[in-house]
């Protein structure tokens, strides 16, 4: 890892919209800027962290997403991180979910994240994490309501660092 004073631009992957592009044909996102990478401010042990994640997995009980639209559900749902797996459930169809109905922890790993607050890997969870569905065919409207308004919804909480995690 470099530190922060080299390449200030560096990006965690170049290329990116490309490869979206070509294994997503239709897609077709086109974005001049790289994104950064992000740098801790303070030590992970001292961070508050909060998860975000296409899983499509939700708190038993909520308003189920919705898996037949053609062009996708633009909504997401919180997930308070103390939950327990019996609280929880997924909502997809997109892709299998055999293992994730075995065990939640392979494709939202909310237990392991509380194991890691509670042995001081991470100062603290935020109150909740976050999930929607991941098939999304319209890029633009992801970008801009979809993305902005879970962005909006980590800063509500006070994050100091997110792990997002493609389904």
């Amino acid at each position: 890892m470099t530190d922060s004073s080299e390449n200030s631009t560096a990006q965690l992957r170049p290329g990116l919209w490309q490869t979206v592009n070509e294994r997503y044909p239709g897609s077709m996102i086109h974005k001049e800027d790289f994104v950064p990478l992000a740098r801790l401010r303070k030590p992970l042990s001292e961070s508050r962290l909060s998860f975000v994640s296409t899983a499509g997995v939700q708190p038993k009980g909520s308003l189920p997403f919705d898996t037949v639209h053609p062009v996708g559900d633009y909504t997401f749902r919180h997930v308070p991180s103390a939950s327990r797996l019996s609280d929880l459930e997924i909502h997809q169809l997109k892709y299998p979910t055999a293992g994730a109905l075995r065990d939640l922890n392979v494709i939202f790993p909310i237990q392991r994240l509380q194991e890691l607050a509670r042995e001081g890997v991470v100062g603290e969870l935020t109150a909740n994490f976050f999930s929607f569905i991941g098939y999304n065919m319209d890029a633009e409207r992801l970008e801009a309501t979809l993305a902005e308004d879970i962005a909006g919804a980590v800063a509500v909480e006070g994050a100091d660092v997110v792990l997002l995690a493609p389904a």
